[in-house]
This record gives C-alpha cells, structure tokens and sequence, in this order.
C-alpha cells in the first residue's frame, strides 16, 4: 500500500509537472506578448535584467515582467540583453522577445545631409534632429570643429552628403565625424585618379572647385563642361567670375537677386573682383562634383550662361558670350 501510494504520488508530480511545463512552454514561446502593431521599446545601458522588464510591462510589450527574468535566468541570457532601441512586432513571443533583446538589431533612424548645403544648413539639421544626442547645442563652426578634432579648419564643404543610419541616441559629434571621414576617403580615392595637369595645389583646392561647380548647375551632364571653363580660366590666370562666390561672400546681405553693386563688393570670395579660388568650398559638393572637378571636359570654352531652362549655353570667345547673354539673358528678359 505504501508503495502504491508513493508511485501514485510520483507520477502526479511528474503530471503536474508536465501541466506547468506546458503551460510554462505555451506562455513563453506560443502565446504572443504583443497584438495589433508593432511598438518601439527601448533598453537603457546599465539597465539590470528585472528592471528591463519592469518598464516592459510599463510599456504595454510584457503582460507578465516575470516571464522574460524566469526565462531568461533559466536559459543563462540574464546578463546578454544589450541596451538599445527596438521595434517589437505582433505576434512577438517572451522568448522571441529574449531573441530580440541579446540580438543587438536595434531600430535605425536615417539623416540626409543634402548636397549643395552650406555648413550652417548641416548644423541646423543635426541640431534639429531627435533621434540624436545633442553636444554640439549653440556652438559656433570653430568650436564644433575642435569637438570634431579639426581645430583649425574650416568647416565648409567638408562633410559628405548622403543619407546616414544611426541607432538611436547616437551623438550629433559621432554622426559628423563619420560624414567628414567619409567626404575625406573619397576626396582622396578621386584626387589620386585625378586627371594630369591641373591647375590645383592639392585635394582642398578641388574640393573648393567642386563646391562651386555644385552650385552652378543642377545638370549632371553639363558638370564637366562647366569645371573645363573654370580650369581653363585659371591656367590662363582669368578670374572665375561666378556668381556662387559672390552670393556667399555677401552671406545675409543677400537678398535673392545679384546686383551689380554685388559684383563690384570686394569679399574674399568675390571671384568678379579677385584671381583664383575663393579661400574655401562654399557648400557640400557631391562626389559627382568633385569627379568633374578632377576630370574636366577637354575643350575651348571659356564662359557660359544660363540659357533660363536650367541648362547653359558655352562660349570659346567674348564676341560669343556676349552674343549668348544678348539672347538668353536680354532678349529674354525683356517685356
């Protein structure tokens, strides 16, 4: 009898213990912890493991906070959870959720830096922006650029457009280091394939030159012929004469419309008025500014302008451009 009852008992134990193990199993890795739509979550350094799921339940994601310690502990995971931003999605277990949280897979938040942008637009855009950890608040070019480890240098032209992904809480100092190293490596790449014979002393100059064909079209054929003008004008020591620099060197003095009087206001960068490149880059070039740069198309023109529909007429000779302003420019504009 003894013995009957204690096999009774151990095979109740074991039944009970089969039960709670499948309903354990059905809870942590069946039963989803969130329905309907996906939700962001986020996971602070440091965080200990109960108090990570603490603010889960706060959330809304873990009905049960004592889910993912108990899974977590059993499998060995309570140290693996790594801090971060994630996106949880319907039908997302306890034990996917535990997947999730050690993956590391954080949700990435994108910036664009537009091509042509002055330095002054970078900033406002990092500065605006929430997903990232603001360091640099309401300091000037020059202390933004010792934080970046650039004292010294000028910051135009020197980050490189494009569209950057961050995880969340990333520094606005980490994510323009990484768009100035960027500008760096393919300013190198493109000034060691450089065309022979340029009138450039080194990459910067090309840079400069970039930033200025950038602004002066918006046609990615017409790139080239417009960075052939402009070399050609410095091998035979004409000034540049465009229109770029001048609007830049005016700063907040401009109004939207050149004037003469603009063109005769001597600034550093007023090419109407000085010999050779401005003194820096005037806005961000793109990479294809900066291979026209290096690569300029062969040829005789020596001007160009607008023809009014975005593209530009060449000229080899005064007599020419003169000609083409009458038409273009003139003729018109008359009424």
């Amino acid at each position: 009898m003894y013995r009957l009852s204690k096999r009774l008992t151990a095979w109740l134990l074991l039944g009970a213990s089969i039960i709670v193990i499948g309903s354990l199993y059905t809870r942590w890795y069946l039963t989803p912890v969130v329905t309907g739509r996906a939700m962001d979550v986020d996971v602070r350094p440091g965080e200990p493991l109960r108090l990570v799921a603490t603010h889960l339940h706060a959330q809304g994601v873990l009905p049960h906070p004592l889910d993912l310690v108990l899974l977590a502990r059993l499998r060995g995971d309570a140290d693996a959870i790594r801090a971060g931003e994630y996106l949880v999605e319907p039908g997302t277990s306890v034990a996917a959720l535990l997947e999730l949280l050690k993956s590391g897979k954080v949700v990435m938040h994108s910036l664009t830096l537009v091509e042509g942008w002055t330095f002054t637009q970078v900033l406002a855009s990092v500065e605006t922006d929430p997903s990232l950890t603001h360091k640099l608040l309401d300091m000037d070019a020059a202390v933004v650029m010792d934080k970046l480890g650039h004292p010294d240098e000028n910051p135009e032209g020197r980050f490189y457009p494009d569209t950057y992904q961050f995880p969340k809480g990333t520094s606005d100092v980490a994510f323009l280091e990484r768009a100035y190293d960027v500008m760096q490596e393919r300013l190198k790449t493109a000034w060691e394939l450089r065309t022979p014979g340029l009138p450039y002393k080194s990459p910067y100059d090309a840079l400069i030159m970039a930033s200025i064909i950038e602004k002066e079209t918006a046609q990615s054929q017409e790139r080239g012929e417009i960075a052939g003008v402009f070399v050609r004008r410095l091998q035979k020591g004409m000034k540049l004469q465009t229109d770029p620099t001048v609007i830049y060197g005016l700063g907040a003095q401009y109004h939207g419309k050149i004037t003469y009087k603009d063109l005769r206001t001597d600034t550093p960068y007023n090419t109407y008025t000085r010999y050779g490149l401005p003194p820096t880059p005037i806005c961000m070039p793109s990479l294809a500014s900066i291979e026209a740069a290096l690569h300029p198309t062969p040829g005789d023109a020596l001007y160009f302008v607008a023809r009014g529909d975005g593209t530009h007429q060449f000229s080899a000779t005064l007599k020419e451009q003169t000609a083409a302003v009458q038409k273009y420019q003139i003729e018109h504009h008359s009424p």
